[in-house]
């Protein structure tokens, strides 16, 4: 089990690739994938459990599926360092031929990508399907989903939603990244949704709030308390609240960093506040 101080480095590392990923290329989404390098870090190195030996079944293995895959590299980043494909690869970020596109997908057998999530909306509906083959197959292994607030505006959520809690797909775990903020502003200016909370509970689901999402110590004991929730006949979701852009000051509390690459001068700067702490690729 690694500590905290562990965990924190491996997230400020995972902050470099991202940085150095979109820079290289001057293209990419760095906002949301520093916002969620300490849930998804969390996610890969404590809390869940599976093989690096990687298969598309996954059995007797938790599976996780990003459905807002626009912040790629933050899932490229943290798989390659948990050990499912050569961190030297991070270098071939959205370039041609390349395995690691801008958005997942699957035709390039990229071990831990499971799903295509260039699309927004569609990855509960996936996990909802896999976590009802997890039953059918007493697989007793949880199911992990991420998405976006934004997201959220989309109506396939909420069918989804609507059928996992009527079915009582209880042994999956979707996660929102309550940061507020989308591509073209906050999601209250875009397309307001009033309580996520109360939304989701209104469609049967058990919710939890973790208030620090970007605080590791607050992941792992919110996260904990999802898992004791499921079995229960329910669905779980996890609101977890974070800043866009989390660990660059300049990036924090805006929308613009959504989907912009830093220059070299923020590049530098950005990399300034987060030193190396397990080495670049």
């Amino acid at each position: 089990m690694p500590t905290t101080q562990q965990l924190q480095n491996f997230t400020q590392q995972v902050r470099r690739d991202i940085l150095r990923m979109v820079h290289a290329v001057s293209s990419g989404h760095p906002g949301g994938s520093l916002g969620c390098a300490e849930f998804i870090s969390c996610l890969y190195q404590e809390i869940m459990e599976y093989s690096t030996d990687f298969s598309m079944n996954g059995d007797n293995e938790d599976l996780f599926f990003l459905s807002n895959g626009h912040i790629s590299p933050v899932f490229y980043s943290v798989l390659a360092r948990s050990g499912f494909f050569p961190v030297s690869e991070l270098a071939t970020f959205r370039k041609l031929n390349t395995r690691l596109q801008g958005h997942p997908t699957t035709h390039e057998h990229l071990p831990g990508v499971r799903i295509a999530s260039g699309s927004l909306g569609q990855g509960m509906s996936v996990a909802i399907g896999a976590a009802e083959a997890k039953k059918l197959n007493n697989d007793a292994k949880i199911i992990y989903s991420l998405h976006g607030d934004g997201e959220l505006q989309e109506g396939q959520i909420w069918e989804a939603a609507m059928y996992a809690s009527a079915k009582k797909v209880d042994n999956l775990i979707a996660t929102v990244d309550v940061n507020e903020k989308q591509i073209d502003g906050t999601t209250d200016e875009v397309l307001a949704m009033g309580s996520l909370k109360a939304k989701f509970e209104a469609f049967g689901w058990d919710v939890l709030e973790i208030q620090k999402g970007n605080n590791i110590e607050a992941i792992l004991k919110g996260m904990s308390e999802a898992k004791s929730r499921t079995g229960k006949g329910k669905p779980v979701c996890v609101l977890l609240h974070t800043e866009m852009g989390n660990g660059v000051d300049f990036m924090m509390h805006t929308h613009a960093w959504h989907g912009k690459a830093p220059n070299d001068d923020q590049l530098e700067k950005a990399l300034d506040q987060n030193p190396i702490t397990l080495g670049d690729y």
